[in-house]
């Protein structure tokens, strides 16, 4: 709207109101206070009453009064519009502006808020404009106005759309802020909940054992049952000892029972103790792991391989916190922190009647899922490191290092068998090593054979591999020299152009050793 118009066809000063409203929006105030008090300049500078600010909910399904001028408390909780419906929801559907001249000629004016039940309508007039984000429609603006001439409304709605575009400009800065503080507050909590889960056992920075970190620190302090789920080799048993030695009963025992270990007719006694005389060989009373795990944590390893009579005992002590011995009739009451693990698919199991479905439904209240190795990135590297500080003490060996070569090939293996291969793989390679450094020679066969097929189908010529250990002389060559392909070939017993030559062909960047 120019100057002139604002000068000429309004009923009142619009430069005087742009002017209050500009100095109210400027404020840094409180968003409710702020539109209020926008709402009150057109009342006492334009004229304009019972003025509204509704917005939509972030849904977007429903258009809610948010600010209210001369409305009560209740009438404005009323003020609720689907999109499309009434004036106003009419407004934010189409993102156009309306005029009613005389609300009392028009069907569609609902007066939902019933501001307006003991006015005389005759002369009412009501202005609704679309309050905009950009292209996106967000609320709207409206008025009550005493009804002057049709030309006089339509350049006082123009001029409402002004003062709409302004409270869309705040309206949506505020957001933003109000998402980046809560984004802010949001990293900052899951920073909180990871180093407050983060155990001293474990090692890995990526970001989804983070969010292992974050989900211990979370179910940790409470009594709940936990799930923890993962390929084999993945961690479970670190991942249930993390959380008992932060939670309330880390001065209790921590008891670790192996399921699959045990077999059918010695699950129970193991678990639940046994009386004397009970069966053959029981030659004296025996305390079952969850009287041994009392006031403590009891961990309950691939649970998925339990016998369906052991589940049944299982899903009492869970619901109940009591059970008899095996051959005894004396209920005997626990207090234990129940932690279970399984690389099974349950819920395959549960459709296939190997596992009960109210066992399920009872363990599966928190799930915790231990990450494949594959899927950690860099944590690789800092596992490796810490097995080999590990294996180097003791076997006695000054381990200093991991070569290139080697490390691209522990980066480059998909570990089918998780943390406990690398573990494996870097124990060997401690073993092995002539000298400080772990070489990829130093690594098992597997690792050093390079995967052409997503089948996993492994071929390497005898050509492939002693390129493989050319690159590798080479490239350590030219990390001990800082990258001078001179000294380097001094090192190797060679001619700089060879070095020059075979660092062309395997594409070595010798620039990146320089720092």
């Amino acid at each position: 709207m120019i100057i002139s118009e604002l000068k000429a066809n309004l009923g009142f000063n619009g430069l005087s109101v742009l002017y209050h409203i500009a100095r109210v929006l400027g404020n840094a105030g409180a968003l409710e206070k702020t539109m209020t008090e926008v709402l009150e300049v057109l009342e006492i500078h334009a004229g304009m009453n019972r003025g509204m600010i509704s917005l939509l909910n972030p849904d977007r399904s429903e258009l809610v009064v948010d600010i209210a001028r001369g409305i009560s408390e209740y009438g404005r909780r009323k003020g609720k519009y689907k999109l499309g419906e009434g004036i106003t929801g009419k407004v934010v559907e189409t993102g156009k502006p309306v005029v009613i001249p005389k609300i009392k000629d028009e069907p569609g004016f609902l007066n939902r808020t019933g501001a307006r039940s003991n006015l005389k309508e005759n002369d009412i007039a009501f202005l609704c404009v679309p309050i905009k984000a950009g292209k996106s429609v967000i609320g709207a603006l409206s008025v009550d106005r005493i009804y002057s001439d049709k030309q006089t409304l339509q350049d006082e709605l123009r001029f409402l759309e002004a003062i709409a575009d302004l409270i869309a400009q705040v309206v949506n800065d505020r957001r933003q802020a109000r998402i980046l503080a809560l984004e802010k507050e949001n990293r900052e909590l899951k920073k909180t909940l990871e180093e407050r889960g983060r155990p001293d056992e474990m090692t890995g920075n990526s970001s989804v054992m983070r969010e292992v970190y974050r989900q211990i620190a979370q179910v940790a302090p409470s009594p709940t049952t936990v799930l923890v789920r993962g390929q084999t080799g993945t961690g479970k048993e670190l991942v249930a000892r993390a959380i008992h030695e932060k939670s309330v009963s880390r001065g209790g025992p921590f008891i670790a029972v192996n399921c699959a270990a045990l077999p059918e007719s010695l699950l129970e006694s193991v678990l639940f103790g046994h009386e004397k005389g009970s069966f053959t060989g029981a030659t004296e009373m025996k305390v079952g792991q969850f009287e041994a795990a009392n006031g403590g944590t009891l961990f309950l390893d691939e649970i998925g391989e339990m016998p369906l009579s052991a589940q049944g005992r299982l899903l009492r002590v869970i619901q109940e916190k009591e059970f008899q011995r095996v051959g005894g009739t004396k209920m005997i009451r626990v207090n234990v922190r129940l932690i279970l693990a399984t690389n099974r698919d349950l819920e395959k199991d549960v459709k296939e009647n190997r596992f009960r479905e109210d066992l399920f439904y009872r363990i599966n209240v928190f799930t915790i899922y231990a990450p494949p190795l594959k899927d950690r990135g860099s944590d690789v590297l800092l596992l490796a490191d810490y097995f080999t500080k590990k294996y180097s003490k003791i076997v006695s060996k000054t381990i200093e290092r991991i070569s290139t070569p080697a490390i691209d090939m522990l980066l480059a293996y998909h570990w089918p068998g998780n943390v406990r291969e690398l573990e494996n793989v870097i124990e060997r390679a401690v073993i092995v090593a002539e000298d400080n450094t772990i070489n990829g020679h130093d690594l098992p066969p597997t690792l050093q054979l390079k995967d052409l097929s997503s089948t996993g189908e492994r071929r390497r010529s005898f050509e492939s591999l002693v390129e493989a250990y050319e690159k590798e002389l080479l490239t350590d060559a030219l990390k001990d020299t800082r990258g001078n392909q001179t000294e380097a070939s001094k090192l190797l017993g060679t001619t700089k152009r060879i070095v020059q030559y075979k660092v062309s062909r395997y594409g070595i960047d010798y620039e990146r050793f320089k720092d």
